[in-house]
């Protein structure tokens, strides 16, 4: 009851951010989490659709290790540039189908892929952004694949 009484008082005392809205967040978040249920691929597929007309495979890692190695075609914007204008300029049109992976998708590349911890995956941070940015035609590469025997091509300095 303590912890209660001290979180509300110092809520009270630290003014809002009009800029920052944790409440939205979360909604956000549960919503793009039950979208993403339906939006999630196999390798397989994930490579059929790539070679569509029309749809952009993102990179969201930084632009090291994007260079270092990367699937074949990808775009990279780095997660911390994901914003209102980014995403306007790299992606006019929010129905533009994205397909998205992260280092967590390949083992065996840990210099280009470093493994992250599962529940801080960059696909979930990519997916949730996306999805609140107003880009719901995105769809996540779901198995973890053994980059040494993976289907998908890949392009880069390593």
């Amino acid at each position: 009851m303590t912890q209660l009484l001290f979180a509300v008082f110092f809520a009270a005392a630290v003014p809002d951010n009009p800029a920052i809205d944790m409440a939205a967040y979360i909604r956000v978040a549960h919503e793009a989490a039950v979208h993403r249920q339906s939006h999630r691929v196999s390798d397989e597929d994930f490579i059929r659709m790539s070679r569509d007309p029309g749809t952009l495979t993102l990179d969201a890692r930084s632009r090291e290790k994007f260079d270092q190695l990367h699937v074949k075609g990808a775009i990279n914007l780095p997660f911390p540039d994901i914003a209102v204008r980014s995403l306007r300029d790299m992606i006019p049109d929010p129905s533009t189908r994205i397909l998205i992976y992260c280092n967590n998708n390949f083992e065996h590349a840990e210099g280009p892929f470093p493994e992250k911890s599962a529940r801080a995956a960059l696909n979930l941070s990519t997916f949730i952004a996306l999805y609140g940015y107003g880009y719901c035609n995105v769809y996540e590469l779901a198995p973890l694949i053994d980059i040494k025997k993976a289907k998908l091509e890949f392009e880069g300095r390593q």
